[in-house]
């Protein structure tokens, strides 16, 4: 991890579970100050609590619903009244909902395009002005695989990672002559409550990589200076297979994998 984060602050939405937990830890252990937010307050009480006694680095906690429009302001405003310079932002939040478009509620869906896209993009925009103004700050946005093919079933999801990844990748390369790094880390199935929230546990495979294996890789690839990474060999060479293959017939296999009639 880089040593440049020790003794600063980082922002990690999402933080109350899986990779996001994950992140929290491995940024602790380094020495980074923390700011955590998730719906889940106690969730995030208790894990600030173990990550300040066991590695002395200050923790703060915000609970907040990234699915309401001005909850990325809240946090901003949260950490500007309190002094603290966010010079790595985590946008970590997201999750997926399994199902027919027309089966699933609208709401679900839209709140899905605010949480994973519209969420990233505020809360990106309002904080990268401070790090633009320090010449220092780093972005790392949680993509999936999923973000490089239509995926049937679970196609809002795909299409928002999809966004996800465009989005680091292109603003890594505005960012370059301000010193700023943006990543987007990308993985595939991982031990988490993903599968459980999207309602699509019967596709969970037996070879999922854990929460913290894949926070590791993201933080190495933003000190990196990467603006995407991979985390999984497997699953790095799956995405890179369906640049051969046509788009249609990708669609068309992945539909087969996870249509309805198709559960075990």
């Amino acid at each position: 991890m880089d040593k440049a984060w020790c003794n600063r602050w980082a922002l990690v939405t999402g933080a109350s579970a899986g990779i996001g937990v994950a992140l929290a830890k491995e940024l602790a252990a380094g020495g980074v100050h923390l700011v955590l937010t998730a719906r889940r307050l106690e969730r995030l009480e208790e894990l600030a609590r173990s990550l300040r006694a066991k590695h002395a680095i200050r923790a703060e906690t915000y609970a907040a619903d990234l699915s309401q429009p001005d909850a990325p302001v809240k946090i901003f405003e949260i950490t500007e009244r309190r002094g603290m310079e966010i010079d790595l932002l985590i946008n970590n939040a997201g999750f997926g909902q399994y199902g027919e478009l027309p089966q699933v509620k609208t709401q679900r869906l839209l709140d899905m395009v605010q949480v994973n896209c519209s969420a990233v993009v505020h809360l990106t925009r309002l904080f990268l002005p401070g790090m633009v103004q320090r010449r220092r700050g780093d972005v790392l946005i949680l993509a999936s695989t999923a973000s490089f093919q239509a995926v049937p079933y679970i196609s809002t999801y795909a299409a928002t990672k999809a966004f996800d990844l465009l989005f680091a990748e292109g603003l890594a390369e505005e960012m370059k002559p301000y010193g700023i790094r943006v990543c987007a880390l990308c993985p595939g199935s991982t031990e988490s409550e993903f599968h459980a929230v999207a309602e699509q546990e019967q596709f969970t495979t037996k070879s999922q990589e854990t929460a913290e294996k894949v926070a590791r890789t993201g933080l190495e690839a933003l000190s990196k200076g990467k603006s995407c990474v991979i985390s999984g060999f497997g699953n790095y060479l799956g995405a890179q297979s369906q640049r051969i293959v046509p788009r249609r017939l990708v669609t068309r296999v992945a539909a087969n994998l996870f249509r309805p009639n198709k559960k075990q």
